[in-house]
């Protein structure tokens, strides 16, 4: 994963709040819980100390998945884009669907995207039909259900 991990400031602020919360928070409780356990005896039917042992693991994992994101990470603020009339990454983008129906998202990184808040992921298909195209383009997506056109209404920073 040596490719640029593009995210904007508030997702590297998360990143380095998940790494900062893993480490000096949950990883010291687990380790402290092992221990205990690990003083109990028998290890083998402990249940603390293999639940523990394994939830190290999973903590360590995204740790060096964190650390890997914020070493490669390339902050792009979408408030120094002001001045674009096309889109691209950090934009929010109100569109309409063929049936009318009306959408709006905002394009971030791939740790960022989260439909429920209607942020999707720059390499998500939705973003790449959309990028370099500006206002009233009609843009086509392709979907498993078959190709839509979508209407770009408006685009923001």
């Amino acid at each position: 994963m040596n490719t640029k991990n593009y995210v904007t400031p508030y997702g590297y602020s998360e990143l380095q709040n998940e790494l900062r919360q893993l480490l000096h928070d949950e990883r010291p409780k687990i380790v402290e819980i092992v221990r205990w356990a690990a003083g109990n005896g028998d290890r083998s039917e402990n249940g603390d100390y293999i639940y523990g042992k394994r939830r190290l693991r999973e903590i360590d994992r995204r740790m060096r998945y964190l650390v890997k994101q914020i070493e490669n990470a390339e902050i792009v603020n979408p408030e120094s884009q002001q001045q674009l009339t096309r889109i691209y990454f950090g934009a929010t983008v109100a569109y309409e669907e063929e049936n009318g129906v009306k959408n709006s998202v905002q394009i971030v990184g791939i740790d960022e995207a989260d439909l429920s808040k209607n942020k999707v992921s720059w390499i998500s298909p939705l973003a790449k039909a959309l990028f370099k195209s500006e206002k009233d383009d009609i843009v086509k997506l392709h979907t498993p259900q078959g190709t839509k056109k979508i209407k770009i209404l408006m685009i923001s920073y």
